[in-house]
């Protein structure tokens, strides 16, 4: 079985905010299932099963904080008899311009603790990850503050398009296989984006 997890923060605190954002996919993901989340105090998160393109996919969401995402998502994996194959991950990236979309399997975590932890528990990189640019903002205390502050109504339009197209790319991935989606997503940026851009260079 698919296994396809988001990462973020728990707690209306961290709602709305760049760091949760691989919430808001599998969210929609279980939207377009009509899946309904139920929480699990064994695997210290929310699971909900559901089907995408015909495909049975479990949707998870770690109730941990961001650096012990593999505490919960790699004993799903393990229980559900799936492996790292089977396994796509959803997360922040600041290294990718808001709105962006890149899909790839493997590598490093790239700085981010969500996605270590996920390596760390699993024993293996070797899983499929969907990444949602948030951008680099270094003013007004930094990257942190940055990706836990709240996205105001301006790059809200630009993470409603992503998180749209992060969700498709995910359940594509689940149906297709990593190769297909790649060559579809990996460029992509939110319509909003690329007009804000153009707005600002004129």
């Amino acid at each position: 079985m698919n296994v396809i997890a988001g990462l973020g923060n728990p707690g209306a605190e961290y709602a709305n905010t760049p760091h949760s954002i691989g919430f808001e996919v599998v969210d929609e993901l279980a939207r377009r299932a009509g899946a309904e989340w139920k929480k699990s105090a064994s695997f210290k998160g929310e699971l909900a099963q559901g089907v995408l393109g015909g495909v049975q996919v479990l949707l998870v969401k770690p109730a941990t904080y961001m650096n012990l995402s593999g505490t919960c998502i790699a004993p799903v994996v393990k229980y559900r008899n799936s492996s790292a194959e089977d396994l796509i991950v959803v997360s922040d990236d600041i290294d990718l311009p808001a709105g962006r979309i890149r899909v790839r399997k493997g590598g490093s975590a790239g700085g981010h603790n969500g996605l270590k932890s996920v390596i760390e528990c699993l024993g293996t990189a070797d899983f499929t990850r969907v990444k949602v640019g948030v951008g680099r903002r270094e003013e007004r205390g930094g990257v942190v503050a940055h990706v836990l502050g709240k996205i105001d109504a301006r790059q809200r339009a630009v993470f409603d398009e992503a998180v749209q197209a992060a969700a498709d790319a995910a359940a594509d991935a689940a149906r297709q296989g990593i190769e297909t989606v790649m060559n579809r997503y990996n460029g992509w940026r939110a319509p909003s984006a690329a007009a804000g851009t153009e707005k600002e260079n004129q």
